[in-house]
């Protein structure tokens, strides 16, 4: 157990319901700092990042001591940060997908503990993913033209159910996926590096491919969702060769990094019908450039990375970074949840 306090600064914005959950947690072992005015305005409930801002060389002083004091992060610091972090041991980020901006800033050759927010955002991400393939195929879009028009025409449209669905990962995000598409009767096959590993959710799968056989998996896609974190092994993983794998017609949805993807070889698949319909949440770069085509595609359904943001994201968020801070302070590490491997980096 800890003889001296932890003591955690709160580095992006955070509702203050949930400062006081983790003020209230363990008051004599954990110290709390946190002042709104030395963080961005957010712009919506969630947000991590907040508006345009700058600190004023008073504030910035005052932040440069919180740093200084600070031995546990919630949230990831700027690169103009680290210097003053001389005491910096863990920090607990908002995301999962982190391992890239770990890499950026050094942390892992540093020796700073990772924990990440995995298993937040895998019900709100399942959701969109599934909302936006449930629009296009059962014609939301039509259906509002014709009630705007005061037209009634019956027509035809497509369902889900015995179709194929293929997940690049298998991981949180792909259980969560996986969990509604057995829902709604279709067939999970997922595609893991390791596809013999245990995984408390692998019922949720129908069967498990190697990534080496990834051309046999796209093969079998009805359906086709991107889950995986942007990794050297992940870069540019479909590419023109893997949209020529898949059959006519794919459905493509991308909820893990834009960086996986050729958005060339997209947007030649897209306009062929090798792709029928995407719809990304996230692109690279981002925010996607106005004069990309992608914006223009009647096939394609763009979000600007916010399908995993909900009104009760930090909530959820804090429910992990208290069990965390309760395991640090009793010096039960190991039993830390989401802890970010140094050498995989997710």
């Amino acid at each position: 157990m800890l003889t001296n306090p932890a003591i955690v600064l709160i580095a992006s914005p955070l509702e203050d319901e949930h400062v006081a959950r983790l003020r209230a947690l363990a008051p004599d072992r954990v110290q709390v700092l946190h002042d709104p005015h030395l963080l961005p305005t957010p712009r919506y409930v969630a947000d991590h990042k907040g508006g345009a801002f700058q600190r004023t060389p008073e504030q910035e002083l005052k932040w440069q001591g919180m740093l200084g004091r600070a031995n546990i992060l919630f949230d990831l610091p700027a690169l103009a940060d680290l210097p003053h972090l001389s005491r910096l041991q863990w920090i607990q980020t908002t995301s999962t997908g982190v391992g890239p901006a770990v890499a950026r800033l050094g942390l892992d050759r540093l020796g700073v503990l990772v924990t990440t927010a995995r298993g937040v955002h895998a019900g709100p991400l399942a959701e969109w993913v599934f909302m936006a393939l449930l629009a296009h195929l059962r014609g939301y879009d039509r259906l509002k033209r014709e009630q705007e028009a005061r037209h009634w025409e019956r027509y035809c449209g497509e369902d889900l159910a015995g179709r194929t669905l293929v997940l690049i990962g298998a991981g949180d995000l792909a259980r969560g996926c996986a969990l509604v598409a057995k829902a709604l009767d279709m067939r999970v096959v997922a595609v893991a590096r390791h596809p013999a590993r245990a995984r408390p959710h692998a019922a949720s799968f129908d069967a498990v491919v190697s990534a080496s056989e990834l051309d046999v998996a796209l093969g079998m896609a009805d359906v086709l969702v991107m889950t995986a974190p942007h990794t050297p092994a992940t870069e540019g993983m479909l590419n023109a060769a893997a949209f020529s794998a898949m059959r006519p017609g794919v459905l493509f949805v991308n909820i893990g990094r834009g960086q996986t993807v050729d958005h060339v070889a997209l947007e030649a698949a897209l306009r062929s019908g090798q792709v029928a319909f995407a719809a990304l949440d996230v692109t690279d770069p981002e925010p996607l450039p106005a004069e990309s085509p992608l914006w223009a595609m009647p096939n394609v359904f763009i979000s600007p990375h916010s399908a995993s943001t909900v009104s009760r994201e930090n909530a959820r968020i804090t429910d992990i970074f208290c069990q965390n801070l309760l395991c640090w302070v009793d010096g039960r590490r190991t039993e830390m949840r989401n802890l970010l491997d140094s050498t995989l980096m997710y």
